[in-house]
């Protein structure tokens, strides 16, 4: 399996005299391996507990565990590398289990007998994803739609999956904000 290309992550603040600076310029700093899954990848760009969000010169605060969904009223920003299915497909359920409690998500997985995809889950946020390099599938509980490069994704908290069948390393950024079930939908989901 060919290495996605590193890319840069570009921070700015404020300086004493409140001039735009660079902060920090570099490789991302908290890229973290899904043991479970060999060949994902989760690259932490950066995060807020907040909304609205605090615009501060704040240390970089991806230093820490990693989780999945953002915290209450936060944000989360990340790259995500997706091994082939030819791996996906290789894990066991207690290799999911344990992807999942590595990212802070034991309660999110949703895959049973009959689903789509091992990797089956539903987080309670709004999701924005685009397809920066390969190819995957969106699979959901009734359906799958095809992902090129530069198509984008807009998950509301719907139980899905990323399905990568090629041979090829896929990579996609996600947004991710905290979000609630509206009362009608919450009523369909228990």
């Amino acid at each position: 399996m060919k290495r996605l290309p590193d890319f840069k992550k570009v921070v700015t603040c404020h300086d004493a005299e409140g001039r735009a600076i660079v902060f920090s310029c570099g490789p991302t700093t908290h890229s973290v391996p899904i043991k479970a899954v060999p060949g994902m990848t989760f690259h932490e760009i950066w995060n807020s507990t907040a909304c609205p969000v605090p615009l501060d010169n704040s240390d970089d605060p991806t230093a820490q565990p990693l989780k999945l969904s953002p915290l209450p009223q936060g944000s989360v920003i990340r790259v995500v590398d997706f091994p082939p299915d030819t791996v996906q497909n290789q894990v066991s359920a207690e290799d999911v289990a344990a992807a999942l409690a590595q990212v802070g998500e034991t309660h999110s997985s949703h895959h049973t007998t009959g689903t789509q995809h091992k990797l089956m889950h539903r987080t309670e946020t709004l999701d924005y994803g685009i397809v920066m390099e390969g190819e995957l599938w969106l699979v959901l509980d009734d359906g799958e739609v095809h992902l090129k490069r530069g198509d984008i994704v807009v998950q509301r908290g719907t139980n899905h999956a990323w399905s990568n069948r090629t041979d090829a390393m896929a990579r996609m950024i996600f947004v991710l904000l905290d979000g609630r079930y509206a009362e009608n939908i919450q009523k369909l989901l228990q």
